[in-house]
């Protein structure tokens, strides 16, 4: 009996022992049974863990691997609430809720008494209570010796070598965890949201050449990209990116990779593309060793791509939402639904236009669309939306190719049924826009983009009222009748107001001032450079001012004929051309052959075969376009063609736009200045000039904020322009790190640690070999750009440096008004307003030609 009570009061310890113990008793590795029979697991069979859930969750356990302090990976069954489904996953457990980093099976959960099975020829399946496959390793024929979980979280089987014969980290559903690579072709995908049952409506994948990116899957037409990860060079400055997201780039043991492109989620935090150059992710972050701590990123059913850390004890915590964190909530791309407006998060239907309605936070159309397709275009109308642009402008690639301009932009979507809103922008110091009308538009945002520096227009397709059949044409009777002569009259007098004003006057006095103007270039006829252009077929190029097309002249001479379609500026802009270069002739200098001005403003220029210069320098993660002996080359051409128009010609002309968009060149590549629209012309006597500031963002001189300027001003342009070629990069590039966006900031960096060609994109092999002069070019870039207009060299000087024939200045200062971006001066002094609202002002009166 003694024994008995004493039996009684162990049992009860024995049993507690017992219970504690049961995460210990899972193993990590399995081994296959030596039988001819295959190990089998039901997950009503499996050890039920006590995961202390508060969401309902449960987890039955087949492996178990501890990271530290009761956190880490379970393989296993997962369910929630009534546990009538089951998923076979990976999960996190020890800190807080269970979560699931893995899936087998998330779009065909299966019910109690469902099984796992390792057959004996190596598959490991996943079987229904009713006896249906669901999943499987496809593994069958491979020889298998177990199935492990690892301690990154990785599900394995491995044959008798210890080799891998199938992981579950090269089968990726919404997660990426530390230590696990996301491949070039792989996709993370986002479960099934509850608004949208059995539909999967975001994926992340790595894009070539341009890092971890995120889509939104669309009813109509291509996924569209609302969040770009872009790669930034491994001597980013660390400390100044707290709080956001980057994709650092490198290659193996510092050599070329062969492989490929991969992304790896490094424990810590560091996302990092081929390489060990790392940054961590958000701030705020624990002093706990790596190996207390699980991480992750997650694309959530509802498009957010985050990063998670877990940590023993604790609830599962956010450290940063990448989509927000990099370019704000107004970036995703449903938040406020179709044709929805954001600002700061919150939600609108477009100010000023008809036909739309707000709802439950949405907006949607009144009418259904598309509109009808056999309406005339007078019945339908853009409305321009100003200071707004679509999320997916940041995917250069979705651009519709061929079209650079506003109105060619405009006019493909009147022309096409199914556009229903189309969006345009130009990059800061680019020429040629971009031109978007996705087939299905989701939400739009109101403001700029952080990081990205653009100007945006968007034009929204309504239909316009339509009237009765009669009633419309009844009523104008009515009216006309009623009014009698006098609305006849005054109709007409409007006419003549009109016509007189904005068309014939304008032209005919054009052509009145180029009578007066001697050495005039030939003069055409309006027909006769329509059949030279096929009406106009063949667009070459174009931006805010017009377009020009490529055209062949009855003797067979190729042209380029450039075609004004507005008043007021582009009238002044081709008087300006035709009087400026009309008259004056050097290799270097775009030939202007002839003009018309009948009807429309028209300009004939020889025909340069291999485009603007901008489409050869810039060559981020490419190898250049052209090598270092016709870079040099391009270089002493456009010096010489500036030096001629500041010292050589009657009178002095300072061209004020002087950037790679207008330069062009030849089929020998040849370079030659072109584009004299914004050219002002100085007396030989007169030292300075007085202008209006004119000219392109990141090219324009500090002093051009005053009222009068010098011959100095495109110097400081061509130092621009000298710097970019020689470095591959873009003197303002909003995609790259804070440190190293601006040009001259880097250069500035770079000259404190005497290490000027930090600054090159692209040191290769041919490079190596003209270092020093690369470093000479650099330096004479420099001497350009200084900020006191009277330290810059004439560019005759420049010619003899290039030349070889004299040497650079000695005393070169590398402290840049400019080093953090353009901006203009006023009575010597720069303030951080000037620098948004000139640079906005010059981007006007520059737009792309």
């Amino acid at each position: 009996m003694d024994a008995f009570f004493i039996l009684l009061f162990i049992l009860p310890f024995l049993f507690s022992s017992c219970t504690s113990s049961t995460a210990a008793t899972i193993p990590p590795i399995i081994y296959l049974n030596n039988s001819r029979d295959p190990s089998s697991w039901r997950n009503d069979n499996l050890i039920d863990m006590n995961v202390n859930s508060t969401d309902g969750s449960r987890v039955r356990a087949l492996l178990s691997r501890n990271k530290s302090l009761g956190l880490g990976f379970v393989c296993g069954f997962y369910c929630t609430g009534d546990c009538i489904s089951y998923l076979f996953s990976v999960i996190v457990v020890g800190g807080g809720n269970p979560s699931v980093v893995w899936s087998a099976n998330t779009d065909r959960p299966v019910k109690e008494n469902a099984s796992l099975i390792l057959t004996q020829d190596g598959n490991l399946v996943l079987q229904d209570s009713d006896g249906s496959n669901v999943w499987s390793t496809t593994t069958a024929g491979i020889s298998v010796l177990g199935i492990n979980i690892t301690e990154f979280g990785n599900l394995v089987l491995f044959n008798e070598s210890e080799s891998v014969v199938w992981q579950s980290f090269d089968h990726p559903t919404d997660t990426l965890l530390a230590g696990q690579r996301l491949y070039e072709g792989q996709k993370l995908i986002s479960s099934s949201s509850a608004t949208i049952p059995n539909r999967s409506l975001y994926y992340a994948t790595l894009t070539m050449g341009s890092g971890l990116a995120a889509f939104t899957q669309v009813d109509k037409g291509d996924p569209q990209m609302y969040y770009q990860l872009v790669p930034e060079p491994s001597s980013i400055d660390q400390s100044s990116r707290k709080g956001h997201c980057r994709l650092l780039t490198r290659n193996e043991n510092g050599s070329s990779s062969s492989g490929s492109d991969y992304t790896d989620l490094l424990p810590g935090g560091f996302l990092v593309n081929l390489g060990t150059s790392q940054e961590p992710f958000g701030s705020n972050r624990s002093n706990l060793p790596l190996d207390s701590a699980i991480e992750y990123i997650r694309l959530n059913s509802d498009g957010h791509l985050k990063l998670y850390r877990h940590e023993s004890e604790t609830e599962a915590r956010e450290i940063v939402d990448m989509v927000t964190s990099d370019l704000g909530v107004c970036q995703h791309p449903r938040l406020c639904g179709e044709l929805g407006l954001c600002q700061e998060g919150k939600c609108g239907c477009p100010k000023g236009v008809k036909g739309f309605q707000y709802s439950n936070g949405k907006c949607s159309r009144t009418t259904p669309f598309p509109l009808s397709c056999q309406s005339a275009p007078d019945k339908q109308q853009l409305v321009e939306i100003r200071n707004v642009s679509y999320f997916n402008v940041i995917d250069s690639n979705a651009a519709i190719p061929n079209i650079k301009d506003v109105e060619g932009c405009k006019q493909a979507c009147r022309q096409n049924c199914s556009c229903s809103a189309a969006f345009f922008r130009y990059d800061n110091n680019v020429s040629d826009g971009y031109c978007y009308m996705p087939s299905e538009v989701l939400s739009i945002r109101e403001g700029e983009i952080p990081n990205y520096n653009f100007t945006s227009m968007s034009y929204i397709k309504v239909e316009m009222p339509s009237e009765a059949p009669d009633g419309g044409r009844t009523r104008l009777i009515a009216i006309i009748a009623g009014s009698g002569s006098a609305v006849l009259v005054i109709f007409f007098v409007l006419i003549v107001i009109y016509r007189t004003k904005f068309c014939k006057l304008s032209t005919e006095e054009g052509e009145d001032y180029i009578h007066q103007v001697p050495g005039m270039p030939m003069r055409f006829s309006n027909e006769e450079l329509r059949v030279a252009t096929r009406d106009f077929k063949e667009r070459i190029g174009g931006g805010g001012f017009g377009s020009v097309f490529k055209g062949v002249l009855p003797d067979g001479t190729e042209v380029a004929v450039k075609r004004l379609y507005k008043m007021g500026h582009a009238v002044r802009e081709f008087l300006a051309e035709v009087e400026t270069i009309g008259s004056i002739h050097h290799f270097n200098l775009v030939r202007l052959i002839g003009f018309s001005a009948e009807k429309s403003c028209l300009l004939v220029f020889e025909y340069m075969s291999n485009g603007s210069l901008d489409n050869w320098i810039f060559y981020r993660d490419q190898k250049p376009c052209i090598d270092w002996q016709n870079r040099k080359k391009i270089i002493l051409d456009i010096a010489k063609g500036l030096a001629y128009l500041h010292e050589e010609c009657r009178q002095r002309i300072i061209h004020l736009d002087i950037k790679p968009q207008n330069i062009l060149l030849d089929e020998n590549f040849n370079a030659k200045i072109s584009d004299f629209g914004l050219s002002k012309l100085v007396d030989r006597n007169d030292s300075q000039v007085l202008v209006t500031l004119r000219g392109t963002p990141g090219y324009i001189a500090p002093e051009c904020g005053q009222s009068k300027i010098t011959v100095k001003v495109d110097v400081y342009s061509f130092g621009i322009v000298l710097l970019e070629i020689v470095t591959g990069r873009r003197n303002l590039d909003g995609t790259r790190s804070e440190s190293s966006k601006h040009l001259l900031g880097l250069l500035q960096n770079k000259a404190k640690e005497d290490q000027l060609l930090d600054i090159m994109e692209d040191l290769d092999d041919e490079m190596v070999y003209h270092r020093e002069e690369a470093l000479r070019m650099i330096r004479i870039a420099a001497w350009c750009l200084q900020n006191d207009h009277t330290r810059r060299p004439l560019m005759s000087t420049v010619v003899k440096v290039l030349e070889g024939v004299m040497e650079v200045d000695t005393s070169i200062n590398y402290e840049f008004i400019h080093a953090m971006g353009s901006s203009s001066v006023s009575d010597g002094h720069v303030s951080t307003a000037q620098r948004v609202s000139t640079a906005q002002q010059a981007s006007v009166l520059s737009n792309p030609r």
